[in-house]
């Protein structure tokens, strides 16, 4: 497969690409993490400009494609979402407040080279996939490629951050058990984009996958139908347990972190209900990372999250700062494998 096959290619979800495709994203982000280590130039996108939007606070994200582009010769222009026209769907919009998606993203693909969006949550108004919907509108009106930075259903970035770094500790992940747990959080206001990106790019993979979380708290079933075509397709395996420390045993990899119950959002339910979930998160505080947990592993289990991370309640400060934890290395690679779809796409 060329590389060229990637170019102008949108970057909403791993899913959208063959599993050749993501290979080749994965040995870029390592060869432009060398080329950076060995202080070697790599101005691939000299006088080129990404737009960036984020609805959604952010430290990894946002700095990690500032200095990205920044390393690969061009410029991020940073779009203060509360200092431009808000850019609406048809229907929604509002006079001089609101600028239709389809002319905001006609004006900047006429000024730039990519544009990337972070929104989920409270900008959507909770609605599970308006994020997503709103990305593709761009993506759909743009003829520039369009970098999804977290929406309500896809974490496509941090996804291929948590594969280069298991690559790189493990090697192949052919037969590794890879659990990918819920945690508890006091706050109900989290996306659910992690674990089901997770899902997507280990099910390429060979990994056998455990899915582990209290009832109820079920992932998107259209991820989890993805991820056993990938399994079917690519080898490996996916169980769903409701008990932690069952999911925990002999695995090589354990990523807890909370997420949202879909079933009490839009348009699963008529209305968001945060009441009940909170109960939910509540009846499940046991539901956290600790040195006795990890004993079940594998003795090299990488511990890992996307960060950042409910300090001794997902998790206690000595796993998170212990041996086993890749979480540093998990966020530069945030840097390496954004870089490389920059590069291949733009």
């Amino acid at each position: 497969m060329q590389i060229k096959s990637l170019r102008g290619k949108d970057f909403i979800t791993i899913s959208a690409f063959k599993k050749e495709e993501i290979e080749i994203i994965l040995n870029t982000a390592r060869r432009l993490k060398e080329e950076r280590r060995m202080g070697v130039k790599h101005e691939h996108l000299q006088g080129k400009s990404l737009f960036i939007i984020f609805y959604n606070r952010s430290l990894r994200t946002r700095n990690s494609f500032e200095c990205g582009i920044m390393q690969l010769g061009g410029h991020a222009n940073y779009l203060d979402s509360d200092k431009v026209y808000t850019p609406a769907m048809e229907g929604d919009e509002a006079a001089y407040s609101t600028e239709r998606v389809s002319d905001v993203a006609n004006v900047l693909a006429r000024y730039g080279e990519g544009i990337a969006i972070r929104i989920y949550g409270k900008p959507t108004n909770w609605v599970y996939g308006a994020g997503n919907r709103y990305i593709r509108e761009f993506a759909r009106c743009a003829d520039i490629p369009v970098i999804n930075m977290e929406d309500d259903v896809y974490h496509p970035c941090q996804g291929m951050a948590d594969l280069l770094t298991m690559q790189e500790k493990l090697g192949s992940l052919e037969g590794k058990k890879v659990v990918i747990s819920w945690a508890y959080s006091p706050s109900v206001e989290k996306p659910i984009a992690v674990p089901q990106s997770m899902a997507l790019g280990t099910s390429l993979f060979g990994a056998n996958i455990v899915l582990a979380h209290p009832k109820g708290f079920d992932l998107d079933e259209k991820i989890i139908a993805k991820a056993r075509e990938n399994i079917k397709n690519h080898g490996g395996s996916l169980e769903i347990v409701h008990d932690m420390a069952e999911a925990f045993k002999d695995a090589d990899v354990v990523y807890p972190k909370a997420w949202p119950v879909l079933s009490c959002l839009p348009p699963f339910n008529n209305k968001v209900d945060f009441d009940t979930m909170k109960n939910m998160f509540d009846e499940n505080k046991n539901w956290k990372t600790t040195n006795d947990l990890m004993k079940l592993a594998n003795p090299n289990c990488l511990y890992m999250h996307c960060l950042p991370a409910d300090r001794g309640l997902e998790v206690t400060d000595e796993v998170m700062d212990g041996p086993n934890s890749v979480i540093f290395d998990q966020a530069e690679n945030r840097l390496h494998a954004q870089k490389a779809v920059m590069v291949l796409t733009m």
